[in-house]
């Protein structure tokens, strides 16, 4: 009898054993295809920001040489003008001018920058 119950007490062990294992598997493997979905969110979304960043970079230096070409035109202008007048003119129409391209360059990169934010969320 001493032999049957150990005999049934080992098929019970290796029972309990087996279905561990088997939890234990499976566990592992769902935590194992989380982590790939995890890695590949990601590498899409450093590759969304990247695009983003390098977008936004480009947006900004194409605004840096409109104002810096709008400020050698505001010179060349300066540069013949006739009289103190006209210098104070063409100054009250550089600055308006600059101020409404600044105000619209803020809009685009804000926006830019939203759908930036939009897409880290995502």
């Amino acid at each position: 009898m001493a032999s049957e119950t150990n005999f049934d007490v080992q098929a019970e062990f290796r029972a309990l054993t087996e279905r561990s294992l088997q939890q234990a598997k499976q566990a592992f493997d769902s935590l194992l295809a989380a982590g790939v979905h995890a890695a590949s969110t990601a590498g899409t979304q450093v590759t969304k920001a990247q695009t983003g960043a390098r977008e936004a970079g480009e947006l900004a230096m194409n605004f840096a040489e409109r104002n810096i070409r709008s400020g050698f035109d505001f010179a060349q202008k300066l540069a013949r003008a006739k009289d103190a007048q006209e210098i104070m003119a063409l100054h009250a129409d550089y600055a308006a001018s600059q101020i409404a391209a600044l105000g619209e360059q803020a809009k685009e990169l804000s926006g830019k920058a939203a759908e930036l934010a939009g897409q880290g969320t995502r």
